[in-house]
């Protein structure tokens, strides 16, 4: 059912005294801004959700990939019952999907799209361009790509990775204009089809799933890819035992991130993780979860798509061919590799001023994670900037690994939720 709310176009010479009445503004429509949204309007709490549903899993990830998480670890979050992938699944006439069962994007892709009818509702597809504080209402002033705006009471950015792929400097120097599918480098994000490359020599840079994966995809479409890989080796996950004797679910406790101790603990206490020290945090945030393969993707790659592994760029150029000339550091010294595409699969970098749509007086207030370019967030995900919120990878910083992941939707909507339906009540 759709719902009409205020807050649109100001009408000349109206001006608001406070925020109460207008609705909250969530910017992004992929698995946190649903999530978000589904809580608040079953809250009664007036709310506008915009950006293209599930657009970065339909525009950022090659046709053919699969998502690395479980479907235990892949349910968006509403607040009551059946909103769950496998309820997705049973509804759509579907299969059941376990642990040992590879979830394929589109799935993924559907699966959102069913959330979002049901527990959503519209979803205005326009871009937020400028975002700002109002001081006539105490609250925002976001602008639209078709030049609308509206006024909004709080705000929640869950924007996700959208503009923060990361391309090491020596790699963008190969492309002047930018990075991108019709350059001689781009990043994984950039990609919807890996089969453009058939016939060419690719280098993959990169040691995780997305580069591995990457990898199979480029070879399985008649390219000649290679992955180099800076550590020593490639880390490859476990195949899932559907049922553990119980002294390994003592030793090894199964949490949404995988098997352990530490994994379960960061997972089932967001909260007790963004009260440690920072640099705790970070050093969770950046050595819980390294880069690794999926369990059923390693037949593959392994013998199949040539790996270098402890081999680091040291200086890459454009030849007179028009072609791509790596000089590589590895454990036998160096060497010289020629190809025609670098596909970067070099992680992303969590930055604020990445987000081009934050006025710079809301960039100039907003605190960072000491040593980042995240947000300081308090146990709602509210900002420095009282109304702004946060959410999914940009809050990990602060509440651990488990926000890199879909699996932390149910944590951020609820607490979110709650903080924007006290801040309603306390505005009346």
């Amino acid at each position: 059912m759709t719902q009409s709310l205020p807050g649109q176009r100001p009408i000349p010479g109206r001006a608001f005294t406070k925020s109460a009445g207008l609705p909250v503004v969530v910017v992004g429509a992929g698995p946190y801004g649903l999530s978000v949204a589904a809580h608040l309007r079953a809250a009664g709490i007036p709310v506008r959700i915009f950006g293209e549903i599930m657009g970065s899993w339909r525009h950022a990830m090659a046709t053919g990939m699969f998502l690395k998480s479980t479907p235990a670890a892949t349910d968006l979050s509403a607040p009551e019952p059946g909103a769950r992938l496998a309820d997705f699944r049973r509804l759509q006439g579907e299969p059941e999907l376990t642990e040992l069962t590879p979830i394929p994007c589109d799935v993924f892709v559907r699966y959102g799209q069913w959330f979002q009818k049901q527990y959503v509702g519209e979803v205005d597809p326009a871009r937020v361009v400028s975002l700002d504080r109002d001081v006539s209402t105490g609250g925002f002033t976001a602008g639209l790509a078709d030049g609308r705006e509206l006024g909004a009471a709080t705000v929640v950015v869950a924007t996700g990775l959208n503009g923060l792929a990361h391309v090491p400097e020596e790699l963008r120097r190969l492309a002047p204009e930018g990075p991108g599918t019709g350059a001689l480098v781009s990043h994984t994000s950039h990609h919807t089809d890996l089969s453009q490359y058939a016939g060419q020599r690719v280098a993959v840079i990169g040691g995780g799933q997305s580069a591995l994966e990457s990898a199979a995809l480029l070879h399985e479409a008649g390219a000649e890819a290679r992955v180099l890989v800076r550590a020593g080796r490639v880390r490859w996950g476990t195949t899932p035992v559907l049922s553990r004797p119980w002294p390994q679910r003592l030793a090894r406790p199964a949490s949404p991130l995988g098997t352990g101790w530490v994994l379960a603990a960061v997972s089932r206490a967001p909260h007790a993780v963004r009260r440690l020290p920072v640099s705790a945090r970070l050093l969770l945030f950046r050595r819980a979860l390294g880069p690794s393969g999926g369990w059923w993707l390693r037949d593959r790659v392994e013998g199949v798509v040539p790996v270098h592994t402890s081999c680091g760029v040291t200086r890459a150029e454009v030849t007179p061919q028009a072609t791509v000339r790596l000089e590589l550091s590895g454990p036998d010294g160096r060497f010289a590799l020629t190809v025609d595409h670098v596909l970067a699969a070099t992680g992303y970098r969590l930055d604020l001023d990445a987000l081009p749509f934050l006025s710079p007086g809301l960039r100039r207030a907003l605190v960072c994670v000491p040593g980042t370019g995240a947000p300081e967030l308090t146990g709602s995900f509210e900002s420095s900037v009282p109304g702004l919120y946060f959410t999914g990878s940009l809050a990990a910083p602060m509440f651990g690994p488990m926000m890199r992941f879909v699996a932390g939707t149910e944590y951020a909507a609820t607490r979110i939720a709650g903080a924007a339906l006290r801040r309603s009540r306390a505005g009346r």
